[in-house]
């Protein structure tokens, strides 16, 4: 598959687009880790890498930081947000740091509640909590988890708003459940989608939104729409907040970005043959023998990932966010080489501030 094909039919040239970019404000620009654990490497070592970014994020000016939530796979190591969390807050000055999210299927709405109050009470203003309806992972794990039906994601969301809120009615037996820590609030709540389904939910609660464009087909603006049309202000957000989740692999020419986004595509293939393995590297691509059934599928994939150089990334992901209105842009790279990964955050800023 010639990635420099690989555009979408209308999108605005990198010259086209930065004429257009100086008649508008880009929005603020974050960062989402999955803790990726490529090939050559101990997942302790991937885990110690996570603070790399952290302090690159923190040192740049990106908005938050948010730790995604997978149990089972061998290529990603964040199963544990809110340690990572914690830890990447010891770590930095600024940069708010949260979940992206707390698979609440796989949770107790109580022990979600406690976890994220003590990450608040210990940097008080720099956590937020972001919410998934899903599992993150296979059914043998989730059942390992003892997670619970996605159609209970309402009640149990509901569940734990009512800790918080005191929403429990007086002839609740949970009414009288002491939460602590006490006079510690939640840090700000924001609900994970990838379809619309949820964006709706999170308006009339009144909590952020973001949506999850870096693996989903569905077009974003269409779920921001329902989130803003049902938006009721709350004491946490007055406003509503939308986040586009983004996948993005920068590197100095389209070439280069072009060459590490191989990696990604056997990452997804061997997830969709359900043989998952670390981050390979590009090369192992080049040598894979593909059948057209898998790149017809990698090339469906990968028409969600933004790829390029500095100049084409920027363009594109300003496409975006005038179709969408974003509020905010989180983006996610993985790739194999934990330095081009920093690269790519790094030369993503610097464009993006120009």
């Amino acid at each position: 598959m010639d990635k420099s094909q690989n555009t979408d039919e209308g999108a605005l040239e990198p010259e086209r687009a930065f004429s257009h970019l100086g008649k508008m404000t880009l929005p603020p620009l974050s960062i989402q880790d999955l803790a990726p654990i490529s090939q050559g490497y101990s997942t302790k070592e991937a885990l110690a890498k996570t603070l790399d970014l952290a302090r690159l994020g923190d040192e740049m000016g990106f908005v938050r930081l948010w730790y995604a939530e997978h149990h089972g796979m061998p290529s990603i190591a964040s199963s544990a947000p809110d340690i990572l969390i914690a830890h990447a807050a010891a770590h930095t000055k600024r940069i708010n740091v949260g979940a992206g999210g707390v698979m609440l299927p796989n949770h107790v709405p109580l022990r979600v509640v406690e976890t994220y109050r003590t990450l608040e009470g210990l940097y008080p203003g720099r956590i937020d909590l972001g919410i998934g309806r899903a599992g993150g992972s296979d059914g043998l794990t989730l059942r390992a988890l003892r997670s619970t039906n996605g159609e209970d994601f309402p009640h149990e969301f509901a569940e734990m708003l009512a800790y918080e809120r005191g929403g429990f009615p007086d002839d609740h037996p949970l009414a009288r459940v002491k939460v602590v820590p006490a006079e510690v609030p939640l840090p700000p709540i924001w609900l994970l989608g990838s379809s619309g389904a949820s964006a709706q939910m999170a308006g009339q609660y009144g909590i952020g939104y973001a949506f999850a464009s870096h693996f989903s087909p569905t077009p974003a603006g269409l779920a921001f729409d329902a989130y803003r049309r049902s938006f009721r202000p709350s004491d946490q957000f007055a406003t509503p907040h939308a986040i586009l989740c983004v996948a993005v692999i920068c590197a100095p020419t389209d070439e280069q970005a072009q060459h590490l986004s191989k990696s990604m595509e056997l990452t997804w293939l061997r997830l969709r043959s359900n043989d998952p393995q670390k981050i390979a590297p590009p090369e192992d691509s080049d040598n894979y023998p593909w059948t057209d059934q898998e790149r017809a599928f990698v090339e469906s994939q990968s028409n969600l990932w933004i790829v390029g150089s500095p100049e084409t990334v920027k363009a594109k992901i300003a496409e975006k966010v005038v179709e969408t209105n974003a509020d905010e842009v989180m983006v996610s790279t993985t790739v194999h080489d934990y330095d081009k990964r920093l690269e790519s955050y790094r030369l993503l800023k610097e464009i993006w501030d120009a």
